[in-house]
């Protein structure tokens, strides 16, 4: 054997513990992460951001919500069911005669809880960054329509073009500029016309108090 034989297998040998150590710290890594994918793929799906605000609608059918394609006549959401009686009955005559015109009414919105309400407010002021201009589109749960049950929103186009032509004969009249979807029941409407529109909830006496 020579003298260089050893410095040979002292290298072999360092190789050696070097690829171990490297194998070693490969299979720590790989079962860390294995983990961590494991413990992401296990968390509920509907996990949201801590703060996170929910979605419109969330609160569900029960608090207002409504399915697209709801009309006037779908007693069996609270969205109609719950509306004013006198309001509902004008509604339902309305898109009775509206639909000779080839024209149906939808309701997009109509009664709302207050929850529901107060959702769409925070929404509102997350939108426009300002309370104050939140409050040009959306109510408190205190003063608004909606929750009282005595307002409705018609779409689509032709709907509240059709009402905006012959609403007051029902006493359906735009109560806001701003919002020509949103009717409420005027019964002095049908002799004398639907009263001067706000031009927006801000400048309405009965929400300004």
């Amino acid at each position: 054997m020579s003298y260089r034989e050893p410095a040979r297998i002292s290298a072999r040998r360092t190789r050696s513990t070097i690829l171990a150590a490297l194998v070693v710290v490969s299979a720590v890594l790989v079962g860390v992460v294995g983990y961590q994918l494991s413990a992401v793929s296990s968390s509920p799906a509907t996990t949201s951001p801590i703060g996170a605000e929910p979605r419109h609608g969330a609160l569900g059918e029960a608090d207002g919500a409504v399915p697209d394609g709801t009309t006037v006549f779908d007693d069996e959401l609270p969205a109609v069911a719950n509306l004013d009686p006198a309001l509902l009955g004008a509604l339902r005559r309305a898109a009775t005669d509206a639909a000779v015109d080839g024209v149906e009414l939808f309701v997009d919105s109509g009664w709302r809880s207050p929850a529901y309400q107060e959702q769409l407010l925070r929404e509102a002021v997350a939108k426009y960054s300002s309370e104050e201009e939140a409050a040009r589109w959306v109510a408190t749960p205190d003063t608004s329509a909606h929750v009282s049950g005595d307002a409705a929103d018609i779409g689509h186009a032709d709907a509240t073009a059709w009402l905006s032509d012959h609403g007051a004969g029902y006493g359906l009249c735009q109560t806001y500029g701003n919002e020509p979807w949103h009717y409420e029941l005027r019964p002095e409407a049908v002799d004398h016309g639907c009263p001067p529109m706000y031009a927006d909830p801000t400048h309405d006496p009965r929400i300004k108090g």
